[in-house]
């Protein structure tokens, strides 16, 4: 059985784990291109070919892939939302000097979990389930389930807000358990012991030694 600390990192990954190597099941009606669960079946097929015609990813190069990556799967994530979740209380008693560290460095964590996380999705595929939503919600859940064989399918849910730049993620859920508040608990922690400026320097470490993984499961 998976251990919350896996389930988050498959749960942060999985959207880029489908773009290189999901497959897609398409609706018998072309969508509005931007609802928010047609935004990621779209940006998963463009990848895909992408990553297809990349023969420096295919090859393991992990640049390339953080590469592809910044440019094509971030800008659908609200990183200032994610940063701001993750700090709860804690966000407003910092200066907007200290909100911009945090989400850089929030960002960056992100990404590498995103990148070190990829090559245990290889070969899986990811079914991506019909919106339920009315056309005038603003909050939604776009539902996807990692296929695996000879294993349950894992629930991946995406919390995604219309924003006037278009549809953002702003949390990823996996099992039900929250990267946001996974990580509540870990910056929660930091604050008391270290103040804001110690989460940041704490952050800076990690994304400097790579070790950009979610915290461990609490017991």
């Amino acid at each position: 059985m998976q251990t919350i600390t896996r389930a988050l990192a498959r749960g942060l990954s999985a959207l880029a784990a489908a773009l290189a190597f999901g497959s897609v099941h398409a609706q018998a009606q072309a969508p509005d291109a931007a609802a928010p669960d047609v935004l990621v079946k779209n940006v998963t097929m463009e990848v895909v070919d992408l990553i297809a015609k990349d023969k420096d990813i295919q090859a393991g190069s992990r640049a390339k892939l953080i590469e592809l990556i910044e440019a094509k799967v971030l800008p659908n994530f609200n990183f200032s939302a994610m940063t701001a979740l993750a700090m709860g209380q804690s966000w407003n008693k910092t200066t907007p000097e200290q909100k911009k560290r945090l989400v850089e460095e929030f960002r960056t964590l992100l990404v590498r979990t995103y990148a070190s996380a990829l090559a245990a999705f290889a070969g899986q595929k990811f079914d991506f389930r019909p919106l339920r939503a009315k056309p005038a919600d603003t909050d939604v859940t776009v539902n996807v389930r990692v296929i695996q064989p000879g294993a349950q399918p894992v629930g991946i849910d995406y919390s995604m807000e219309k924003t006037s730049n278009g549809w953002k993620v702003y949390d990823v859920m996996v099992g039900g358990v929250s990267l946001v508040a996974n990580y509540r608990t870990e910056f929660t922690n930091v604050v008391r012991d270290s103040g804001v400026d110690g989460l940041i320097k704490n952050l800076q470490t990690k994304n400097r030694s790579g070790a950009a993984q979610p915290p461990a499961e609490k017991k």
